[in-house]
């Protein structure tokens, strides 16, 4: 027997630079109508939009080991927009109001799914999140790799998307 989750109930974060990463995450869950649940010095926990994002102040004795992510742990998360307007929207807000490390500006990723389109940035300590749409079903779409005329899996993927090298 299996189940169909739901998404992602939280994301929960851990930081170095409390000072600079709480009032960038709390500023960019406002804009993705998320509200403030908790917020004192060491956290900010903000809820809505179907997930809620809970970051926190490393230790002082943790703070000096960086995040990086080809070790072990979080590589990215990407959030799924309703509609690619949505992703310029967003990314203009990042760009202009987080002063955020932009990886790559929106553009087309159709190598990895049909019609993907996002962007990917990086909070001050180098998290990095990325904003994608992807139309309909996405791979699991008539027309994607696990839809009834896909390929299935894939056997690589990289920079260049989706192979069967």
């Amino acid at each position: 027997m299996t189940i169909e989750v739901n998404g992602i109930a939280h994301i929960h974060l851990t930081v170095n630079d409390g000072k600079r990463c709480l009032p960038f995450w709390e500023k960019l869950c406002h804009f993705l109508e998320m509200k403030t649940l908790i917020r004192n010095a060491d956290t900010i926990y903000c809820i809505g939009s179907r997930t809620g994002i809970l970051v926190r102040v490393a230790p002082v004795d943790k703070q000096k080991i960086h995040f990086d992510q080809d070790t072990s742990g979080l590589h990215h998360f990407c959030f799924r927009a309703r509609c690619k307007a949505d992703i310029d929207k967003i990314y203009a807000f990042v760009h202009a109001q987080l002063n955020a490390r932009i990886v790559h500006a929106p553009e087309d990723g159709s190598h990895f799914a049909p019609g993907y389109y996002s962007f990917l940035f990086e909070d001050p300590d180098g998290i990095r999140v990325e904003f994608n749409y992807v139309p309909g079903k996405g791979h699991l779409g008539e027309q994607g790799r696990l839809g009834a005329q896909g390929k299935g899996p894939a056997n690589e993927y990289g920079e260049d998307g989706l192979s069967d090298a």
